[in-house]
């Protein structure tokens, strides 16, 4: 026996979805009897009526959207895989704020020199291999997000508003992360301070939200699958999207994999002197200054002995080699030798006092990072150097010509480029 045909059975059927609203169409006819039965006032039991009306038609436009795949043992297996990752970039994400902004109390540690590289290149290619997780998470679970009533208490209402924070936060970051790595910025705010404090919000929603929900995981995922080979296939397929944007990343951290790094805003090898560049000497409106033959380094605060060294006289000093990688927080890095004055013999020379904190100062006129503080374990680093030399050659204009800060395990933007003053505190 055929059932009774319905107008909602026709939002399932290619074509039909127009005639079906069309005036004087099934469901046109059906949201008119809804209004008639209101009245010019509403009457008793009309509220109900629409509501019954709007999860009617939100259920079974839902039902007609289903797939094998909106599964919640494939939703359990993504939601782990995502938990693993953004917990990853949330702690990632806290070395590189506190490394950039350290509290005094936090010294980080000089060694081992490429920590930084590793935890960065972690965030940024870890982040960007959680693209296609999330989006495939979101388009498995997307029905649930359509049930009707929205919440059925006010404990379920605050569940499901962490769940919409816990998206809306998640996807910020995301989109925000992506357009920071490709230097796009139209969004008005200033993206390091947003993202810091989104993290935040997101993980605390996502803890929530796992122990929501971590019973209900944990059975899914140990109970045997039914018919599991599509979904297997779905999941490998979305694992395997997620593993080649890292392959195809990775390469901006691992030189020899620069080959690699199709997806990525640098590649090492590439930029004056064989080694990536963001903020040039025009940029920082130093291309005057910097080639300026009467440039000294001023070394001054709290030191028994002001210093006032030209480049000649730098050059003078004892002289040494480091290879050290420049990793920006954007998630790439590159290494190369660098050769220059050891900041701890001309400190030394100034006798600042051993555990003095070193403020250092860029020919640039302004900007975030004009300045950078190299604290006592730092610059007592054989390491940190004034380096003068880049690959054998002296420094390229743009990569802070006539001296800049090299320094292990450091960020990029925290190696000063166009030295001009060290200041002892």
């Amino acid at each position: 026996m055929t059932p009774p045909h319905s107008a909602l059975d026709d939002l399932g059927r290619p074509g039909r979805l127009r005639a079906v609203w069309k005036p004087g169409g099934a469901l046109a006819g059906r949201a008119s009897s809804v209004a008639r039965a209101m009245g010019d006032r509403p009457r008793a039991g009309s509220v109900r009526q629409v509501n019954d009306q709007v999860g009617h038609l939100v259920t079974a436009a839902g039902s007609r959207f289903t797939s094998r795949f909106h599964d919640e043992r494939i939703a359990a297996w993504l939601g782990m895989a995502l938990g693993v990752s953004f917990g990853t970039a949330f702690i990632t994400g806290l070395i590189s704020h506190f490394m950039q902004y350290p509290p005094d109390w936090l010294h980080w540690p000089s060694r081992p020199v490429n920590l930084y590289r590793v935890t960065q290149g972690v965030h940024v290619i870890g982040g960007l291999a959680t693209v296609p997780l999330l989006l495939a998470k979101l388009w498995t679970v997307y029905p649930k997000l359509l049930q009707w009533p929205p919440f059925r208490s006010a404990a379920h209402a605050v569940e499901r508003g962490l769940i919409l924070l816990l998206i809306g936060g998640a996807l910020f970051q995301l989109v925000t992360g992506v357009l920071d790595i490709a230097y796009w910025y139209p969004f008005p705010f200033f993206f390091t301070v947003a993202h810091y404090w989104t993290a935040y919000v997101v993980f605390g929603a996502l803890i929530i939200h796992i122990a929501n929900e971590w019973a209900k995981a944990r059975r899914t995922v140990m109970r045997k699958p039914e018919d599991g080979l599509d979904r297997r296939s779905f999941l490998l397929s979305v694992f395997a999207a997620s593993g080649a944007v890292a392959l195809f990343t990775v390469g901006e951290a691992v030189s020899p994999l620069a080959r690699l790094a199709l997806l990525a805003p640098r590649r090492p090898g590439v930029g004056p002197q064989r080694l990536p560049v963001n903020r040039t000497a025009l940029e920082a409106g130093v291309t005057q200054t910097a080639r300026d033959p009467g440039w000294r380094l001023q070394v001054t605060g709290s030191v028994r002995r002001e210093l006032s060294l030209s480049l000649a006289q730098l050059r003078a000093m004892p002289q040494h080699t480091v290879r050290l990688p420049i990793t920006c927080v954007e998630g790439w890095s590159a290494s190369g030798d660098w050769t220059g004055v050891r900041m701890r013999d001309v400190l030394t020379r100034a006798e600042a006092p051993a555990d003095a904190r070193i403020r250092a100062v860029s020919l640039q006129g302004g900007g975030a990072y004009r300045t950078s503080e190299v604290d006592p374990r730092h610059w007592h680093d054989p390491d940190t150097l004034l380096a003068l030399s880049l690959n054998g050659e002296p420094l390229d204009l743009d990569h802070g010509f006539p001296c800049r800060l090299i320094a292990p395990d450091r960020p990029g933007v925290l190696q000063t480029k166009w030295l001009t003053t060290l200041v002892a505190e």
